[in-house]
This record gives structure tokens, sequence and C-alpha cells, in this order.
């Protein structure tokens, strides 16, 4: 063991001179690798009599420690100096022009929610938003939907675990936006006029099924509202979405639990050859769902129905973009390809209006 102050001298030295990551482990293995120095002498330690053996054994340990909390010291130096010189070597002139072919573009999605934004506010509705994650309350039971309707039963509905404090029963990935409705009518006071829309969660996923979807809804409240002004206002929004003066809209008689009388509205379109085309050519497709909000719902929400009622209508954002932009298949909004955002991607901060226009 007499070389044992001279081996540690040396390691030490080499882990000190150590001029990369390389080099520090390479002087590692040479000390405290299976035929590093270091544990060389630690293998003749059982030729050695008891008490010698203990005093050369806490020698190595002290000699081994001090070896291993020197690497590890060095290592640290060396992994900031190789992270310092990676980063001045990727360092990015925020500076510079941006290259044409990195030119971002705006989603369907977004471009669709700002057009169908701009034509209600046109109308004076606002904007309204609520929480993804909604109680059982909210999402249904306020919505006037018994215990035994089919949104709740867990084939639909993506029920979240339970928790104890949770208002309103148990919770869920939010079917549709109808619950910002209950929240703004529970919160505010008539005259309401809002839209709302925002994600929704089903479990359902085919071409024109996903599991996470968009879904545009709007509410009025007051106290003369009636069927002739929600028919005029989808009649105005879909002539001025589709961009079609003389597009026929046809209300059929149908039943939501929210609503009464409820209604689905279809649009005036031909489909021919395997194309769909949007217009006054006598064939007719379903686009959305609307009705007088139910007296029970406006109870819920504490609003005396005796006095007020309104309207509320919704509508499947991707639906209204893949009908007006030609995509056919709905899957494509979320697989994130950015050849497919260039060919249906909009101009950034070209925003619709209804004074210059929804789409240049």
């Amino acid at each position: 063991m007499k070389e044992l102050d001279a081996i540690r001298g040396e390691v030490l030295g080499a882990v000190e001179t150590a001029a990369d990551l390389a080099a520090l482990d390479a002087a590692r293995v040479a000390a405290l690798g299976k035929k590093g120095r270091i544990t060389g002498l630690m293998k003749t330690l059982g030729g050695l009599e008891p008490d010698a053996r203990k005093a050369a054994g806490a020698a190595l340990n002290e000699v081994k420690m001090a070896v291993a909390e020197a690497i590890e010291a060095r290592r640290r130096v060396l992994e900031r100096g190789a992270m310092a010189g990676r980063l001045e070597a990727e360092r990015v002139d925020v500076s510079l022009p941006v290259r044409p072919e990195s030119a971002g573009h705006v989603h369907p999605i977004t471009q669709t929610i700002d057009e169908l934004t701009a034509i209600f506010a046109e109308m004076g509705y606002s904007v309204a938003e609520g929480p993804d994650i909604e109680d059982d309350f909210h999402n249904f039971t306020a919505l006037n939907m018994p215990e035994e309707h089919p949104a709740r039963q867990m084939h639909d509905t993506f029920y979240l675990p339970h928790r104890p404090d949770a208002e309103g029963g148990s919770t869920v990935l939010r079917t549709h936006t109808s619950p910002v409705q209950i929240r703004t009518m529970m919160n505010s006071t008539p005259p309401i006029r809002i839209i709302v829309p925002g994600r929704a969660y089903r479990s359902d996923y085919d071409m024109t099924h996903t599991p996470m979807f968009h879904q545009v809804e709007g509410l009025v409240v007051d106290e003369t509202t009636h069927m002739g002004h929600l028919k005029g206002c989808l009649i105005d929004f879909c002539r001025a979405f589709f961009d079609i003066d003389d597009l026929p809209l046809r209300f059929r008689p149908s039943f939501f639990p929210f609503t009464e009388p409820s209604a689905e509205v279809d649009i005036g379109c031909r489909r021919s050859g395997g194309e769909l085309v949007l217009g006054n050519h006598g064939d007719w497709l379903e686009i959305l769902g609307c009705g007088m909000v139910h007296p029970n719902v406006l109870e819920m929400s504490g609003i005396d129905s005796s006095r007020y009622q309104g309207f509320a209508f919704g509508m499947g954002i991707e639906r209204i973009a893949m009908l007006k932009y030609g995509i056919p298949d709905l899957r494509t909004f979320f697989d994130a390809d950015l050849r497919w955002l260039r060919h249906y991607g909009f101009v950034p901060l070209d925003m619709p209006s209804m004074a210059h226009g929804l789409t240049r």
C-alpha cells in the first residue's frame, strides 16, 4: 500500500485535467474499472493479516471515495460547459426574416370559429366559455336529461374517477358545450345573447366522429323571443357562413330534452357524381339542431319561465368546416400533418369580418 498516495495523486490529477466527458470516463475506468488501479489494490486485501487488512481497507475506501467525488464534481463542470457550447452553436438569430416555407397557417377549425364569431357578433352575440371537465348536474341534470337517458351511459360519455368533493355529482368530460349555457343563465340576468364555441368529448371514432371535437351553441333568453326569431337567426347565419344568398333551410320537428319545441335544420344541396354541392338544388342535408329553451331548463337555471323564454341551437364546427372547405375526413383535422395544414390552412393575422369578408 506504499504506492497508494502516489496513485491517489495521479488519478486525481487525471480527473482534474480531463478535457471532456470521454476523457473523464477513461480516467474513471483506469482507476475504478474492473482492471483499474484502485480496484487492483482492493483485490490484494485478502492476502494481508487481519490488522493490516483493516487499516489498508480503510485507506483504500478513503481514496476510492475521494476519487469518486472528484469525478462527479468534474462531470458537472464538463456537462455545464458542453451545454453552454451547444447553446452557443445552436443559437438562432430571431431578427432574421421568416423563411417562406416556414410560414405558419391558421387551422381550419380556428378559422371557422373566427368566421362564425364574426357573423354572430354582428347580430349582437357575445362569446362565453366554460370548463372542459363538468359535473353531472351542469352536463345532464340541468339540461332536463333523465337518469335513464342514453347520453349518460358509459359507452357514450367519458366519466372521470369519483371525487367526493365534486359539486353536482360525478364528473365527466363535457359531452357538449351546453353546460356553459347553464352556467351563464345561473350567473346572469336576462336578456342573454351568447354563443359558446369549444371542445366536447364523446366515446366515438370513425370518418365522421372523433373522441374530441368542437361545437358552437347559441342561446338567447329574454321576454319576447320566439321561434320566428330563431329561424331568422339561423337563416342569416347559414347564408352568410356558406356565402350563398339563396341557400334554403328546412326546419323539421324533432326532440331534444332541453328544448320544446325542437327542430333539426337541413340546408339545400345536390349530390351527384360523388360530389356534394350546397345551394338551392332540391336535395337536403341535416346540419344542426335547435329549439325553444325548455321551461324546466330555465327554472333549474334560476330563471322565471313564466316571464322569460328563449331559443338555443348547436352545431358541429368540424362538420360545417368540412362542408364549406371540402374536407372529406374528420380525422385529418387532428393528424398534425403539416402538408394538410398548408393545403387547407389560412393566412395568419387576416381576421374574418363581415365588412371585409370571412375568407380571403
